[in-house]
């Protein structure tokens, strides 16, 4: 049987704003954060730290 703690928790991948590569994933709760997660990265590709946007 499934943990009560993990059930609203969904895994989701990180894609680059300037080159669109998809390089991390992270996990996220659907319940308290509905909208898509952004974060500041290093990006591999354009070897900068670049935002990174919640891809589906």
């Amino acid at each position: 049987m499934a943990s009560k703690s993990k059930e609203n928790r969904i895994v989701v991948t990180l894609a680059c704003t300037t080159c669109k590569s998809r390089n991390y994933t992270t996990s996220k709760n659907k319940k308290n954060n509905p909208e898509r997660m952004e974060l500041k990265k290093f990006c591999t590709t354009c070897r900068i730290r670049a935002p990174h946007r919640e891809t589906k």
